[in-house]
Parts: structure tokens; C-alpha cells; sequence
């Protein structure tokens, strides 16, 4: 039997708003805003849960978003900190997803079919996505999961903030017959305008009507309306670069000093990536390690072999790379390893076996 594609939508909860009330605490639980001033012609960028609640939202003339709620904090953006954030949030991605495919600096579809971790269940990897982004950013991540990626943007907007919402293979279709037509990704307010007056209001009335019909009123979108609304979509993740490593970490509860303890949380490191390089048919020829000491400062050291890396290998490597830091003289409080350097033709071969029909575990 084929494996079941996975997919899982990341999505960043008022991801502006809440970097600004990361960075400055006086803004925590105020209703915030990131755009223009209230007097100026600007509008809205992003705004804060807390400013929702007056009804504010992105895109509103900054003048409006004042007179809702006058008390509110307005700030500008300051994007180079955003880029610097989604970079992070990006990184942890790339160490569970095969496939990365970003939407926006706070958005993204990862595919995780081919992901070892966690038995393969995607909801306990998108679990400790969430988890890990917190961890390195303090920031609260929703994702939705499922079996392609209409189901999994929409599933990620269902419990915000802090949402998980999963929609199984067996789920899909009745999933799509109760959503309204305004919560279809790919349905804007113009066309939901367009359906109401058709008598179009759910999933269910959008399905009554054919694939002529719906080219008809609707044009070359008729397409794509017909397969969403029976639960189709079979658009892969499509990367912007190729994955050039794969690594996995770990941070320690309290800083360590024993070497021998290090090396071994590295060996339970390397089986972990390991693990995950065979499920994606990957071989590496890079053994990179990652210390960062309790005072925050951190070094890597990398070793390139002749030959594909397997666990006796690293096993024999670390040492030698651990002997290169000042790990035993400083406390370390996080180690990490990653394997690169991957055969090209193995990751080529990838790539095509990612786009074969796929079916597993959610």
C-alpha cells in the first residue's frame, strides 16, 4: 500500500503584533497595531488578538481601526526583525519537513510524508513543531493537518489561536460539505457575493452542481472548485530550494558539563537523523555538530568523509569534533547534529517520488 500523503499548514498567530509584544512587554495584552498612525492615510498591516476584538482587522484604514478603538497602540512594522524571526521559524521546518513551501514570512506547507520522527504521525510532528517554535521564538504557531493542502490551510484557521485541527483521508469529503463557501481558501469575498446568489452557501450546495456548470459561471476556477469541494487536491509542496541538510537537537533542562553525556545524547541524535535520511532514501557525506554553551555562544564543527556516513561512523566522529570545542570546560546547554552533503542523484530521485500518488497514519 502507497503512503498517504501528509501535509501540514503552519500558520503564525498575528505574527506582526505578536513579535512586537515579544519585544516590547508593555504591549502584552493591549490591542495593538502595526501599520500607519491613526491620522495617517495608512492601514492596517497586522493588529493584535486583543485589538480583534473591536472588530479591527488587516488591510482597515488606520483612520477606522482609531475610531473602533481609540485606546489602541498603533507602531510601525519593522520587517528586517520579522525576516529575522521567519528565518528561525523556517529553520525548525526544515528539520521535520521533506518539503518546505513558504506562503508569507508567517506561513508555510510543509510536507511530511517521508518524516521518521514521532512513528511518522503527523499531528505529533506538527505537536512538536509548535512546540520548538515557542522554544526559539516564544511564539504561538496554529497548524492544520491533512491530506493535501486545501484541507490543511483551511484545518489550520479552525482553532486559532494556538490551533491543531486534523482532517483525516476518511473525513475530507464531509469536512467540505458543511464548510461554509466563506472559508474556502481560494474563495474571495466577490465570489462568495457570486455563490450566495446562486444559493451557494456550503460545501454541499457547491457540490450540486457539475463541472460544466461550474466552468460556465465561474471560468477556469470551475476546475479547481470541483475537486476541492469532493476533497481533491493533488498540488504537491513544492519547494524553493532543495533541502540541503538534515539535522535534529536537543536543549538541556539543566547545562551539562559531562562530555560522556553529551556524546551519548548525540549518538540518540544521529539514530533519530538517521532514521529520517533512510525514510526520505538520502545519503550524507557531512557530519556537522552543534554545541551552545551556557552563556549563550555557540560553535559548529564539521568533518566531510569518503565514504556514506552510517551510525558506526558518526559514532567514531563525534569525539574527534567534540575534542574541537570547549565542551567539558564550559556547561553546554544544547547540542545538535545534522548530516549533509547529500548525493545528488539520491535527492533527485526524491524529488520525483514526492510527486507519485501517495496513502499512512495521520
Amino acid at each position: 500500500m502507497a503512503q498517504q500523503r501528509k501535509i501540514i499548514h503552519v500558520d503564525m498567530d498575528a505574527f506582526f503584533a505578536s513579535v512586537e509584544q515579544r519585544d516590547q512587554p508593555e504591549y502584552k495584552g493591549k490591542p495593538l497595531i502595526v501599520g500607519g498612525q491613526p491620522n495617517s492615510r495608512g492601514v492596517v498591516a497586522a493588529c493584535s488578538y486583543e485589538a480583534r476584538q473591536f472588530g479591527i482587522h488587516s488591510a482597515m484604514p488606520c483612520s477606522q481601526a482609531y475610531r473602533l478603538c481609540p485606546q489602541a497602540i498603533f507602531v510601525p512594522p519593522r520587517f528586517e526583525a520579522y525576516k529575522e524571526v521567519s528565518g528561525q521559524i523556517r529553520e525548525v521546518f526544515w528539520r521535520y519537513a521533506s518539503e518546505v513551501e513558504p506562503l508569507s514570512l508567517d506561513e508555510a506547507y510543509l510536507d511530511v510524508t517521508f518524516t521518521a520522527e514521532y512513528d511518522g504521525s503527523a499531528t505529533l510532528i506538527a505537536k512538536a513543531i509548535k512546540r520548538e517554535i515557542f522554544e526559539v521564538t516564544k511564539l504561538i504557531a496554529s497548524a492544520g493537518i491533512s491530506y493535501n493542502k486545501f484541507l490543511a490551510k483551511v484545518a489550520s484557521d479552525m482553532d486559532k489561536p494556538d490551533g491543531l485541527y486534523v482532517i483525516k483521508p476518511e473525513q475530507g469529503q464531509a469536512f467540505v460539505s458543511k464548510l461554509p463557501i466563506g472559508k474556502f481558501h481560494g474563495i474571495g469575498p466577490a465570489t462568495e457575493a457570486k455563490m450566495n446568489k446562486l444559493g451557494i452557501e456550503t460545501g454541499r450546495d457547491l457540490r450540486l452542481l457539475t463541472q460544466d456548470e461550474l466552468t460556465e459561471k465561474f471560468g477556469k476556477s470551475g476546475q479547481y472548485y470541483y475537486n476541492i469541494v469532493r476533497g481533491i487536491d493533488h498540488r504537491p509542496v513544492r519547494s524553493q530550494r532543495i533541502r540541503k541538510s538534515l539535522g535534529k537537537e536537543t536543549t538541556f533542562a539543566e547545562d551539562v558539563l559531562s562530555v560522556e553525556l553529551l556524546l551519548e545524547k548525540c549518538h540518540a541524535l544521529a539514530e533519530h537523523v538517521l532514521a529520517s535520511l533512510a525514510t526520505q532514501k538520502l545519503e550524507a557525506y557531512t557530519l556537522t555538530l552543534k554545541v551552545k554553551y551556557a552563556n549563550f555562544k555557540q560553535v559548529t564543527r564539521a568533518h566531510t568523509a569518503d565514504e556514506v556516513l552510517d551510525f558506526e561512523s558518526i559514532k567514531g566522529l563525534l569525539p574527534v569534533l567534540m575534542d574541537k570545542t570547549d565542551a567539558g570546560k564550559q556547561a553546554v546547554r544544547l547540542v545538535g547534529l545534522s548530516l549533509s552533503g547529500f548525493d545528488r542523484s539520491k535527492v533527485e530521485e526524491k524529488q520525483s517520488q514526492l510527486d507519485l500518488e501517495l496513502g499512512g497514519e495521520f
